[in-house]
């Protein structure tokens, strides 16, 4: 039995996998963000050790004899994150997430000071990057700064309280803006530009490597084995290609979490930073990775949901799924940019937008826009990647839906496949990680899962889908011109 853990944005899951594929267990935990200020967003550490004692407690009541079979655990994690700890390990402040867009100065000053950044770290220097946060840091929270021993991402800090040891895998790293993708190791420029040293930096291994080993006094509480391997695990994208078997070079995903994610696998570091493609390191040694990132996703149909009076996630999709062809074509447009946006505009200050109402549109035209825009930022991402050979898996909670699959293979083009477990797929990738650590051979573990449904190109609406993307991309397009984000 194999535990991987996957601490995400909005919940940290917990998946017990047995030897034969089978999840025999998934509990949850919820997690909330805080934005003290405009363009922040934070979340305390203590709150992801409280989901996961949450988490382990609920296994332990409903499997414990499963979890006593546990030979290794793995992790995966919402990238970028920066945990400051100081050297008696404690957290010096809230840890600054992903989708937070308060660095965008910092971005500009980095990219000045190593003129040749995108070569080494394979991407624009962007804020959601953990580099840009540090500099924030170095110039807003200077004693903080000073204090900083060491620099941890958010399922390694979950480590270090696991295991006691400061370590990171090379796919999660690659999304600091201080590892040399191609090399697959910290670069002394990119950190000495930041004020920091190698010395404040984990170690790194390889997402298939034994990285630290489970605390006695936790093993007993939760019922595991004493000092079972812990996994370098990976960045939650990473994961969750390995959850969903795809480490050979053309297979790719689709991810509608809170981030939307277009991933593509490949054998070699391939930066295209022009177009603001993120080039990493895969979880598994000698491969890398494409990916274009949109910074809203499941998060804007929540957010609409709330918003706009249609209860939940699911409740806006079959409001949506109601308009016909004729309605879909007069529907507002939206602009999905509720937290700025990354691939492929590198634009901090974007926002969203809801365009063209009419006395005429109700809940269901606006749920509709809401959905077809998050796909539409999908498909501007997709549209600066190399084509996958095949077809995209679909993962994250938004993978659930059949509707809005089968309207973003019309948009993408390109076919789909929602396999077994892809609704936690970081969460599988951490344990088939785990599962490699303790021994497993790849070409076992890393079987792509039973396919449930496919989702065929439905070429009839393509058109109309064409002409709508190019007044969406027209609009944005006008807006940024204009300086509208103020």
């Amino acid at each position: 039995m194999y535990l991987g853990l996957d601490l995400g944005t909005s919940e940290l899951k917990a998946l017990l996998l047995d030897k034969d594929h089978r999840i025999v267990a998934l509990a949850r935990a919820a997690l909330s963000v805080s934005r003290p200020a405009p363009l922040w967003s934070e979340q305390a550490p203590a709150q992801w050790w409280e989901a996961l004692e949450s988490v382990m407690a609920a296994l332990h009541r409903s499997c414990a004899h499963a979890l006593s079979a546990v030979r290794a655990i793995g992790l995966s994690g919402q990238m970028h994150g920066a945990v400051a700890i100081d050297a008696a390990g404690e957290v010096l402040r809230p840890a600054i997430l992903w989708n937070d867009g308060r660095s965008a100065a910092q971005c500009e000053e980095l990219m000045a000071r190593v003129p040749r950044l995108t070569a080494m770290a394979g991407n624009l220097a962007m804020p959601g990057f953990t580099a840009p946060k540090l500099l924030w840091m170095q110039e807003n929270e200077p004693d903080l700064f000073a204090r900083t021993a060491c620099v941890l991402l958010p399922k390694d800090w979950l480590r270090h309280r696991l295991s006691g040891t400061l370590a990171s895998d090379m796919s999660d790293a690659s999304g600091t803006l201080w590892l040399d993708v191609g090399a697959r190791d910290w670069s002394d420029e990119l950190l000495a530009a930041c004020g920091l040293s190698r010395q404040q930096m984990p170690g790194l291994v390889e997402g298939n490597a034994v990285a630290g080993r489970l605390k006695p006094e936790l093993a007993a509480r939760w019922g595991l084995t004493a000092n079972i391997p812990i996994a370098g695990g990976g960045g939650d994208n990473a994961a969750s290609a390995v959850g969903m078997g795809l480490v050979t070079a053309g297979q790719g995903f689709v991810s509608l979490g809170t981030s939307g994610v277009i991933f593509v696998c490949g054998d070699r570091f391939a930066p295209d930073p022009d177009r603001a493609v993120h080039a990493f390191c895969h979880a598994l040694p000698g491969r890398w990775h494409q990916m274009s990132v949109m910074l809203s996703a499941s998060s804007a149909v929540s957010w609409a949901a709330r918003s706009f009076g249609l209860g939940n996630e699911a409740s806006l999709l079959a409001a949506a799924a109601t308009l016909n062809a004729e309605a879909r074509r007069h529907a507002p447009l939206f602009l999905p940019y509720l937290s700025g946006e990354r691939s492929p505009h590198n634009d901090a200050n974007a926002q969203g937008v809801l365009f063209g109402l009419t006395h005429a549109h109700g809940p269901a035209e606006v749920a509709y826009a809401v959905v077809e825009g998050v796909s539409f930022g999908l498909r501007d991402g997709l549209d600066t990647l190399a084509r996958p050979s095949g077809d995209l898996v679909l993962v994250g909670g938004g993978a659930r839906s059949s509707w809005w699959a089968q309207l973003l293979a019309d948009i993408l083009e390109t076919p789909l496949a929602a396999c077994e477990g892809g609704e936690a797929g970081g969460a599988m990738g951490a344990a088939r990680l785990a599962w490699l650590a303790d021994g497993g051979a790849e070409a076992e573990v890393c079987r792509r899962p039973e396919v449930r449904q496919r989702f065929e190109l439905n070429s009839a609406p393509a058109a109309a889908y064409a002409a709508r993307h190019a007044r969406f991309k027209t609009l944005y397009a006008a807006l940024r011109q204009t300086d509208t984000w103020g």
